[in-house]
């Protein structure tokens, strides 16, 4: 990412510098999801649109993350909801 694109981002996400950390967060996002009567489709369409929202507006906090935003920034929208499904099946 460019010094520029560092300076508008968000760092929300500064807390998770921690890759397993992250998926712990995400797999745990997963279930509640699921405990609010969320089907895993519904759960994926979510997380799509938090991709898009992450991808644009939060920094990056470790190199996964990175690698992750720029997949997700040259990805077209069905790509997208592939990348999310993946990442989905892969902390659940």
């Amino acid at each position: 990412m460019k010094t520029a694109e560092k300076e508008k981002c968000i760092e929300a996400m500064d807390f998770m510098k921690d890759w397993d950390q992250w998926r712990a967060t995400l797999k745990q996002a997963i279930e509640q999801g699921r405990g609010a009567g969320l089907t895993d489709m519904e759960i994926q369409s979510i997380a799509a649109n938090v991709g898009d929202y992450l991808a644009t507006k939060v920094c990056p906090a470790t190199p996964e993350e990175e690698l992750l935003r720029e997949m997700w920034s040259e990805a077209d929208p069905g790509e997208r909801k592939v990348l999310a499904s993946l990442i989905f099946r892969m902390v659940d």
